[in-house]
């Protein structure tokens, strides 16, 4: 089911009328004619291109930089080490200080005019790394004070970016955890590999992705190169605008009410030989010989293995070959034989299980992909209906209805993972009691049953030839459906509320999470903005540190034509990576 459509639905679903008089599995009493009409609400969740990138990253960039007055380069540092979290970085900002901030994060603010004043041009330092006097005009001074010749500077970055190190350099100094400035990293590294300083460049900007939670790179195959940033929860299930619905946490498929954990072992189970094993361990036993597995084709107890050797059929113990039908000469199984039997009858139960919840999963998502290619056949029964003259021209409840029996079958075919693992005994067998598991299993089940009879009535009457129909009868099914869909949904939220609540929410382990029931589907993210906020200023003030005006660069960082300004640069070139770094025509014009 990966990589499924919603097929279509509507931004706001019609509203659904109840007729009094009908009445469905699971159907609360509906005294309103119609449902409440809520206004639609604006995306969560946004798709970020490759022109949009850079304005997103400048986005939490700003925040920081105008909360706490820094550069953009003390900035990146700072979100860096928090993965993009403004919120926890605002939160240790207040609960141990600015200081403290600074100082896990490896930023050195100068605030000692002296510290910050350029070498002499006819001075000369002893660089403590290769032990060699270097002019100042060869020289860098880091804001933390340290000073080394460029030569050294310039090794030492290459070999952070080749480890992909990039995000956070450090100083070279002995116990120095300052991270270095990045327009000096970009200076230095691009007078002698420019090719490097890009990949540097592009390291920094895809940070942005590669080191925040809430942002993650869409997982469809081919990559579409696009990433998906959620507000609000990470645990949720999201939809590209390349039309790819996944998981946002574990990027699998969207497989909710399965958590991540169990979505994960159950596609293993499924994918991989286990069950096979399993059918083994049940039918065969090993030779005690050679070890390769025996299946039984007689009745007596006494088998022998391609091998020559002969063992018990009970015990598995190796035997001669003289017998009868009751005993095997020299042989006598002991207490082995209830071990045996125990074992056995323990595998057959596991085997019975998974197949029981398999084949439930496997019918729902096979109905789910005979229904949709149903799609076009209904819709051609609508264009039918439509060209009739029925009072009745309002078709838009067999789309809706459509719309949540895919919806629903869904919801029906990854519940029973979760049910295999949230009552079985490899997740929570020390979480609940025997008594305990099977009462709210049986409150689990009486609401899948619930929600599985009236997928299956909705089904039905979707595939009627509506299209043939007496309008008195049309007026019928569409009344059926109408209510059907409702109580779907209802049902659907329910047994998310169940599980939310009464199962999982009961227990210790924190570690099963699930994404929130969406009566609508699954949100489609809509295109992040690549327009930029023009309130900072000037042009540089949109670029990189490395388009720092003279006053900000530490001493040693060069002149404002040799200060590694790539990104600007670049608009005018060739992109590097992933994302092309270009930036937008307006910007450059300006510049």
């Amino acid at each position: 089911m990966e990589g499924e459509e919603d097929y279509g639905f509507s931004e706001e679903e019609d509203y659904y009328y109840a007729d009094d008089g009908d009445s469905h599995d699971g159907l609360a009493d509906n005294d309103d004619s119609a449902l409440q009409w809520a206004p639609p609400k604006g995306s969560t969740t946004k798709v970020i291109t490759k022109e949009s990138l850079l304005a997103a990253q400048r986005e939490d960039l700003r925040r920081v930089m105008e909360l706490l007055s820094l550069k953009e380069h003390h900035a990146r540092t700072l979100l860096i080490h928090y993965r993009w979290d403004v919120e926890k970085l605002l939160a240790v900002l207040v609960e141990k200080g600015k200081s403290c901030l600074f100082t896990e994060a490896g930023v050195t603010v100068v605030e000692n005019v002296d510290d910050d004043v350029p070498l002499s041009s006819s001075s000369t330092i002893t660089c403590d790394i290769c032990i060699e006097d270097a002019s100042a005009d060869n020289a860098t001074r880091m804001e933390c004070g340290h000073c080394f010749c460029n030569n050294c500077w310039t090794e030492h970055f290459i070999i952070k970016i080749n480890e992909g190190q990039s995000r956070r350099i450090q100083c070279m100094a002995h116990r120095c955890s300052a991270i270095c400035d990045e327009a000096i990293v970009r200076n230095l590294v691009s007078r002698r590999h420019p090719n490097l300083a890009e990949k540097f460049d592009r390291f920094l900007l895809e940070s942005y992705i590669e080191d925040n939670k809430m942002v993650k790179w869409c997982p469809s195959i081919p990559h579409c190169g696009k990433a998906i940033r959620v507000e609000e929860d990470e645990f949720c299930e999201v939809e590209c605008s390349c039309g790819l619905q996944f998981c946002f946490s574990c990027l699998s498929e969207a497989h909710s009410p399965c958590s991540c954990l169990m979505w994960e072992r159950w596609s293993k189970k499924c994918h991989d030989e286990s069950e096979t094993v399993n059918w083994i361990t049940v039918h065969t036993k090993p030779c005690p010989k050679c070890y390769k597995p025996v299946e039984k084709n007689g009745g007596c107890n006494l088998v022998s293995c391609i091998c020559g050797q002969s063992f018990c059929w009970v015990c598995g113990g190796a035997t001669g070959r003289d017998h009868t039908w009751s005993r095997i000469a020299g042989h006598s199984c002991g207490r082995y034989k209830e071990d045996r039997e125990k074992q056995t009858e323990r595998a057959k139960r596991d085997l019975y299980r998974y197949m029981h919840y398999h084949n439930r999963f496997k019918a729902h998502t096979d109905s789910f992909k005979l229904e949709s290619k149903l799609k076009e056949s209904i819709l051609d029964k609508v264009s039918v209906a439509e060209e009739r003259e029925l009072r009745l021209k309002d078709f838009s409840w067999v789309t809706n209805g459509l719309n949540r029996l895919f919806r629903s079958r869904r919801v029906l075919s990854y519940s029973y993972p979760f049910a295999f693992y949230m009552f079985g005994e490899e997740f929570f067998k020390d979480e609940m009691t025997d008594e305990e598991r099977e009462i709210k299993k049986n409150l689990f089940e009486d609401q899948q049953q619930q929600l599985e009879s009236n997928v299956e009535k909705l089904s039905m009457f979707l595939e009627e030839p509506f299209q043939q129909f007496s309008q008195d009868k049309v007026m019928d099914i569409r009344m059926r459906v109408i209510n059907l869909s409702v109580t779907i949904d209802t049902l659907c939220q329910k047994m998310y509320e169940c599980i939310e609540s009464d199962l999982l929410g009961s227990l210790h382990l924190g570690t099963h999470h699930i994404a929130p029931y969406k009566s609508k589907g699954i949100e489609r993210a809509s295109e992040l903005s690549s327009c930029w906020n023009t309130k900072l200023g000037s042009t540089d003030e949109y670029l990189p540190s490395g388009g720092a005006s003279e006053h900000d660069r530490p001493s040693g960082s060069g002149s404002s034509d040799d200060s590694g300004c790539s990104y600007r640069k670049r608009a005018k070139k060739e992109g590097g990576g992933f994302f092309d770094l270009n930036l937008p025509a307006e910007i450059v014009d300006r510049n």
